[in-house]
């Protein structure tokens, strides 16, 4: 079942309900699937389906003799029958599925004596697990759903989310701030993961043309080591809103917008984790508070995954911006410990980020 989470959250990632499945025989595992019905543009591309026709092809047999399947939810009316077609020995999933569960939460084909072939089932094994997981997947849809309703300004752009789609490694909930007077009504969104009282919070400021995508290695990370994360994608970039005019960029308004949210979000225990190119803003922020920094951690520029946030040249105003930016050299900029990576936001920078800056 936990190899079928696993595969569960490689669903998740790629914007799938988070299902996953696995067949077994004679305790190996012989088959894999997930969710896959958005990206093959097929209502049968259930987990349990993908798996199935793996286990078939690996036997050369559809009479799956002797096999067991593992599923993360309750199948449904389809997956079950094709199933009890299949002749296996037993089915285990994880989370009920109230809605469309066809093993005993709205109807129980495995029950039904009149079908010639009899499967044995049992439910609720690492169902909180399952169930969490399919939790936080509708929740961030929800979020998503609402986040598109907030208006967006006649001299602003706004990729379309289906941009995104494709993203992978990148399963965290959006949050979206519209609010801070900085904004004057720009959406500003942010990544916010890990507990609010870590000992270390973890601000991540991407480079142009980059986005909080950047910093999807070192997340996992940060967060393992028991710290909070939060990556904003600076305004113009990401999932930001976009001002269609260069002149709506300067340092000193982006700098605003980072200090209001710092304050928002009552940050503490700062370590600024900036791309190369953000090193400026990084330090800029850092002097307008410096009593919240602990550190400055500066990573080499990454390659960000393709031109998602930008689908044509209008989006690319702060961009062009940020080419034309000179940072002016502050001599009141505090003086924070720093360690420079010789890569980019990779997992093993992370580690020695984690290492460095312990508290």
């Amino acid at each position: 079942m936990r190899e079928a989470l696993d595969l569960a959250r490689e669903a998740a990632a790629a914007g799938e309900v988070p299902v996953g499945a696995v067949v077994v025989r004679d305790g190996v595992v012989i088959a894999r699937g997930h969710n896959r019905p958005v990206a093959g543009h097929d209502p049968t591309a259930h987990a349990e389906i993908q798996a199935l026709r793996g286990a078939a092809d690996a036997l050369g047999n559809y009479r799956l003799d002797g096999c067991e399947l593992f599923v993360t939810l309750e199948p449904c009316a389809m997956c079950s029958g094709a199933m009890l077609h299949a002749r296996l020995a037993r089915v285990v999933y994880g989370a009920a599925d109230p809605k469309t569960g066809a093993a005993g939460s709205v109807v129980d084909l495995f029950a039904e004596p009149r079908l010639n072939h009899q499967t044995a089932v049992q439910g609720g094994v690492l169902a909180e697990d399952c169930g969490a997981l399919l939790s936080d997947f509708f929740r961030r849809r929800r979020q998503e759903t609402r986040s598109t309703a907030q208006p967006l300004r006649e001299d602003a752009l706004r990729t379309p989310e289906q941009r995104f789609a494709g993203i992978t490694g990148y399963p965290w909930a959006p949050n979206y701030v519209d609010d801070l007077p900085a904004l004057a009504g720009l959406r500003l969104h942010y990544l916010d993961e890990g507990p609010g009282e870590a000992p270390l919070t973890w601000l991540c400021l991407h480079g142009s043309p980059g986005w909080s995508h950047a910093f999807r290695d070192m997340i996992p990370e940060l967060l393992a080591a028991g710290g909070r994360v939060v990556a904003p994608d600076l305004v113009g970039f990401g999932k930001s809103d976009k001002p269609k005019r260069e002149s709506a960029h300067g340092l000193a308004w982006h700098v605003q917008v980072l200090r209001e949210l710092v304050e928002r979000l009552d940050l503490r225990g700062v370590v600024l984790v900036a791309q190369q190119a953000a090193e400026p803003l990084a330090r800029a922020l850092a002097a307008v508070q410096p009593q919240l920094y602990r550190g400055l951690f500066v990573v080499q520029p990454g390659h960000d995954e393709g031109d998602a946030p930008f689908p044509d040249a209008g989006h690319r105003a702060g961009v062009r911006a940020f080419a034309a930016m000179t940072p002016q050299a502050d001599d009141h900029a505090p003086t924070l410990p720093l360690l420079r990576a010789n890569g980019p936001a990779s997992a093993q920078a992370a580690r020695e980020a984690v290492g460095y800056f312990r508290p």
